[in-house]
């Protein structure tokens, strides 16, 4: 059971990366149309701690993976991926005011279902 903890150190890191990535990028505003424009965008924003940590964020969720495949079968790990989708969307709507819909829910939902089954069955 202990083992899940590599899992689930892969799934935070995987949607803090993302998380981070987006409520940074909205801070920072549009990509200019401009090749300048995006050149120097693109630069600072590389250089912005917020998006380097989520830079370094993706990297932890590498290691962690990369420990979880030495416990688990690939058929069994990966399934749990597809609930990033759904942290995701929980903390999109409510940290970064994204928008809320009955459709996304059903799909979140399906997605969860097939993780069930594929870990259970």
């Amino acid at each position: 059971m202990s083992s899940y903890i590599y899992i689930v150190g892969t799934l935070l890191f995987t949607v803090y990366g993302q998380i981070i990535l987006k409520w940074r990028l909205n801070q920072l505003g549009s990509l200019p149309e401009t090749l300048v424009g995006k050149l120097n965008f693109m630069v600072s924003a590389l250089l912005d701690i917020y998006i380097i940590s989520g830079f370094i964020s993706a990297f932890l969720a590498s290691i962690f993976w990369m420990a979880a495949m030495t416990k688990f079968e690939i058929t069994i790990a990966y399934p749990f991926m597809s609930l990033a989708p759904a942290l995701v969307f929980f903390i999109g709507v409510f940290f970064l005011n994204e928008s809320f819909t009955w459709s996304k829910i059903i799909g979140l939902i399906l997605i969860i279902i097939g993780t069930i089954v594929t870990v259970k069955f």
